[in-house]
């Protein structure tokens, strides 16, 4: 099944979710983008329970300069995230998509455009029968981000993922992106992912990578 997105146009989707896809034209340079995991790379990850309405985002120090950085430099910014707390019911599909859009009103307020935003609201064990299923759009599958290449042009071998978990690097692998970047906090360092490309704490140690590396890559 595919991964709902947002975007100027709205529609059903057969999942029941909506997919709304952005304009490709936002694209700086249309075949390649940073495919970005929300919490725990855009905002803290709550302690207690997802993140789910705004007044609870907390930014992560340098986020938003980081994407900007990114943005200047030619790159595309595209969130791919898996949303459990849907197939809980913990949060509806639009208190979520009301999340998303005051994101990306925020973002744009401080001069940062995202180009699509994915989410994955299954789980195989989901109390929800809505979401209760085995799909291709939950990382560590590819799915989510395949829809998002088809969605905006991409080349996903000219396109990077960064997420805090493994099941962010499999999806980059799976996917075949050009490199997958793990974010694994301050604490965690000594524990560098061996399936990353790079691990680091902080999407903007993340992105001063990817932007000195960006040639090897083939971007």
């Amino acid at each position: 099944m595919s991964a709902p997105g947002w975007g100027p146009l709205a529609g059903p989707a057969p999942d029941g979710g909506v997919i709304r896809p952005a304009k490709p034209a936002r694209l700086m340079r249309p075949r390649r983008a940073v495919f970005l995991e929300s919490e725990g790379v855009l905002f803290e990850a709550g302690e207690a329970a997802p993140v789910m309405r705004p007044e609870d985002v907390v930014w992560c120090p340098g986020a938003v300069a980081a994407l900007r950085a990114l943005r200047d430099g030619g790159w595309g910014l595209v969130l791919a995230s898996n949303q459990p707390a849907i197939a809980r019911g913990l949060i509806g599909p639009a208190a979520h998509d009301n999340l998303v859009g005051w994101m990306r009103a925020e973002l744009a307020h401080q001069g940062v455009t995202l180009d699509g935003a994915y989410h994955c609201p299954h789980l195989p064990d989901a109390p929800l029968a809505a979401w209760h299923c085995h799909c291709d759009c939950r990382k560590p599958a590819a799915g989510m981000l395949r829809r998002a290449a088809r969605d905006l042009g991409l080349g996903l071998d000219h396109c990077v993922m960064v997420g805090p978990g493994p099941e962010d690097v499999a999806a980059g692998r799976a996917a075949h992106v050009a490199a997958c970047i793990r974010l694994v906090g301050d604490d965690d360092r000594a524990r560098a992912d061996p399936a990353a490309d790079y691990s680091c704490a902080t999407l903007g140690q993340a992105a001063h990578w990817l932007l000195d590396h960006e040639k090897t890559l083939h971007a």
